[in-house]
């Protein structure tokens, strides 16, 4: 703020209070004759048969009054609301903040601190750790993987044991911490069109579901030379890099005729964000055992 804008709110404020002040002592009593009651004094105007009576401020009310400007300068002089006067006590909204977030740290690492010195697999079976899980994810990962983990279109499903990226303990950890960056290239003007069908009907080949052999056969050369170096010869993929397996019929996207040539020809692109920089470690070390417990689950 500059000394302008600074000066010019002290000034109304102040002035203000002042006037507010004046105005409050000048009409705190009415003057009165002795023959007269003080407190049937009117001030002459009638309207419509009813007259105005001017009558002292109950004392009570003069009182509260008072002690509320009191109050504010106090208040003023302790806080900051002169323009850039900063209050003795140096407050601001942010420190306060960060009180009350090492506050809520302190609180709440009684609960979510005492697992992360546990294994992620011993935590996974721990039924109060799996609690707080379950609300880390509804509160952070729902909106894409759903409710119940089992992922939407373009979001894995972390129920069925099939992982872009590996599905240990550690590799979840890592997805979690740092996120993942998955790109899928666009081969529509690499390719062309004939062998962008060609090689998608040999993706439906590999999963086994219905295809045109002819074109697959013609499509099998183009997968070997532009697809196996992520996919792996066999399609099965490559969790170094998250290209995932083309022959389990599990699909990020679609597994239609349809839906493979569009991410051929297109390209996909998919955005873990990092979570490092949003949750603490000991929330997402919990939430990486709530991931890992899901897996669990889909082996029994």
């Amino acid at each position: 703020m500059s000394t302008f804008w600074s000066l010019w709110i002290i000034v109304l404020t102040v002035t203000n209070l002042i006037l507010i002040y004046w105005v409050l002592m000048a009409n705190r009593k009415v003057a009165v004759s002795d023959d007269e009651d003080p407190e049937n004094k009117t001030t002459g105007h009638v309207y419509d048969g009813i007259e105005e009576y001017d009558n002292p401020l109950p004392k009570w009310w003069f009182q509260m009054f008072l002690g509320s400007m009191i109050f504010g300068v106090i208040y003023l002089i302790l806080y900051p609301g002169l323009g850039a006067w900063k209050g003795l006590l140096g407050w601001t909204q942010i420190n306060q903040l960060e009180r009350e977030q090492a506050k809520a740290v302190e609180v709440f690492s009684a609960s979510f601190g005492r697992y992360t010195d546990m294994p992620i697999e011993e935590v996974a079976r721990e039924p109060g750790a799996v609690k707080i899980g379950v609300r880390l994810f509804g509160n952070n990962c729902a909106v894409c993987h759903g409710a119940d983990g089992g992922g939407n279109f373009g979001f894995p499903d972390l129920t069925d044991n099939d992982w872009l990226y590996g599905g240990s303990p550690e590799q979840i950890l890592k997805s979690l911490v740092d996120g993942r960056q998955g790109q899928m290239p666009a081969w529509d003007t690499i390719l062309g069109e004939e062998k962008v069908v060609a090689v998608s009907e040999y993706v439906l080949a590999l999963s086994d579901q219905a295809h045109d052999a002819a074109r697959a056969a013609a499509g099998k050369p183009v997968f070997e030379q532009n697809c196996a170096a992520c996919h792996a010869v066999d399609g099965t993929g490559n969790q170094v890099v998250g290209a995932p397996n083309l022959t389990d019929d599990i699909w990020l996207y679609s597994g239609t005729a349809a839906g493979i040539r569009q991410s051929v020809r297109s390209g996909r692109f998919g955005n873990m964000p990092a979570q490092k920089e949003m949750l603490r470690e000991d929330k997402i070390y919990l939430l990486a055992a709530y991931v890992y417990s899901l897996s669990l689950e889909a082996d029994e």
